[in-house]
């Protein structure tokens, strides 16, 4: 049998097209003389797991949707789609506190504190985890009386309350596993995250499948699977941890004992203090989607059903923000962490062509498929469903490219604990742009343009505002309040 460390090495042998792309367009760049060939592979090294984690995840919802599509009607995509932002807070939570995890775990990394590391660790699972059961609670107590807020459709709530009371459930998980993830590649290891939340991922589309049309449990189907996926995803990730290593994917990063201290009044401030505005931004989006489903469901349940659709086929084209994101955040944080300012800028700027390039590709592609796509999902190419879908999908590929810009200086802000920024540039572009938006093209004769229009105020004002604060260079005075030797002149 092959050792941890040879297995690793044949797994990264394989050929892999998303890490071949993503090396060709920074190596591209680099001949033009807009990047450093140096940062470009580093750059690589992190980002391509991640954006792989991302499709594979993002795959797996868009496939949950497309069989109970084909399962169950365009109703049960309406349900899904009324119960998703309830489900969305573990990421809100999940994703906005772990920002705080990166930057300390990047920093600290950087700076070979490695002692410190643990400790950021615990305290993030610990406030995850207590802010995540509450919500929990009210979602499995409440969830027809939540999803009615949304419509009166009654076929749609049934469905809808069906997942959110099962999938409530797995909150608590989804949230420690987006902390599990940020750890490693904080500390320069996205190739661990990748295989472990990937296969979370394909595990649950097996599940999903048997559960759906081999049980025929339709959306509650869906719901266990997407809980017992979590649920094994928490599991390998504390293993590893406590272990150190995993057999397969060989020694972490970093080790961590779960018997250390969990409150750490010191730890507990910065967390809150770099992830609170984070958070912030990303309830941004959660919030708003509450009032941008109830003014979709003006136009009726096919609309409904295709703003779905386009919302998963967006959450496809946007996953090179998980990677660019996440490698700004982390190269961003260990250049801050070595005290080298100059290089984490030039990593914010660099990194940010790349991911620009990156998402052009992508987004060309679905914008030509898009007919074929919004077909998958329903299974019915005469539904009055399709074209709605493959329109809403077009407009998506164009918008979703501005994500390039917003998404990878937000990362490598948030490395910096300056925040607050990209919070207010997503509560710009969604309060101040789309929701009006969409609330017009419901009400008046704008139409389905609104919703078209309301793709591009979620993405150009946010890369607009992030670049604009990047350039400033003001982060870098920021930053210097959490770096290692500040946090130690504290103790």
């Amino acid at each position: 049998m092959a050792s941890d460390h040879s297995l690793r090495e044949i797994l990264s042998r394989l050929p892999n097209p998303v890490h071949r792309l993503i090396l060709a367009i920074g190596l591209l760049l680099a001949r033009a003389g807009r990047v450093d060939e140096n940062r470009v592979r580093r750059t690589t090294d992190l980002a391509w797991p991640r954006i792989l984690t991302g499709l594979a995840r993002k795959s797996k919802t868009a496939v949950d949707v497309a069989m109970v599509g084909i399962a169950v009607g365009p109703a049960a995509i309406a349900g899904i789609g009324f119960a998703g932002p309830f489900w969305g807070l573990a990421f809100t939570l999940g994703g906005g506190l772990a920002t705080g995890t990166i930057a300390l775990v990047s920093q600290r990394y950087g700076a070979e504190a490695f002692d410190r590391i643990g400790q950021a660790v615990r305290t993030s699972g610990l406030i995850v985890v207590a802010t995540t059961l509450p919500i929990t609670a009210v979602l499995f107590a409440f969830p027809t009386e939540l999803i009615g807020l949304l419509t009166d459709d009654a076929r749609a709530i049934d469905l809808g309350a069906a997942y959110l009371r099962i999938v409530a459930l797995g909150i608590p998980f989804a949230g420690l596993n987006l902390v599990g993830g940020r750890v490693l590649i904080g500390a320069d290891d996205a190739w661990t995250p990748m295989v472990i939340r990937g296969g979370g991922a394909v595990a649950n589309i097996g599940l999903n499948a048997a559960l759906i049309f081999g049980s025929g449990m339709g959306v509650v189907g869906a719901a266990i699977g997407t809980v017992a996926s979590n649920v094994l995803v928490t599991a390998v990730f504390g293993v590893g941890f406590a272990a150190g290593r995993l057999p397969g994917l060989g020694a972490f990063p970093v080790t961590l004992s779960f018997r250390g201290r969990y409150v750490d009044p010191a730890t507990i401030r910065d967390v809150v203090r770099i992830s609170t505005p984070a958070v912030g931004r990303r309830m941004v989006w959660t919030g708003a989607r509450f009032p941008l489903l109830a003014f979709v469901a003006l136009f009726g349940s096919h609309v409904v059903a295709a703003y779905v659709i386009s919302r998963q086929v967006w959450g496809l084209i946007n996953t090179p923000g998980w990677g660019f994101a996440l490698a700004a955040s982390s190269l961003v944080g260990q250049s801050l962490g070595e005290n080298d300012e100059d290089l984490a800028e030039a990593y914010g700027h660099e990194i940010t062509y790349i991911s620009v390039v990156t998402y052009a590709v992508g987004a060309g592609a679905v914008f030509v498929l898009a007919d074929p796509i919004a077909v998958r999902f329903v299974g019915d190419p005469t539904s009055e469903t399709v074209p709605v879908a493959a329109a809403l999908i077009r407009a998506a590929a164009v918008a979703v490219i501005a994500r390039g810009v917003g998404g990878t200086y937000a990362g490598a802000l948030d490395a910096t604990g300056d925040t607050r920024w990209p919070f207010y540039s997503r509560a710009a572009g969604m309060f101040g742009v789309a929701l009006p938006l969409t609330y017009l093209g419901a009400t008046t004769t704008l139409g389905l343009w609104g919703l078209y229009l309301s793709y591009f105020g979620q993405s150009v004002v946010p890369a607009v505002v992030n670049r604009y604060r990047f350039s400033t260079g003001r982060w870098k005075a920021i930053s210097r309040e959490y770096r290692p030797d500040a946090a130690a002149a504290d103790d």
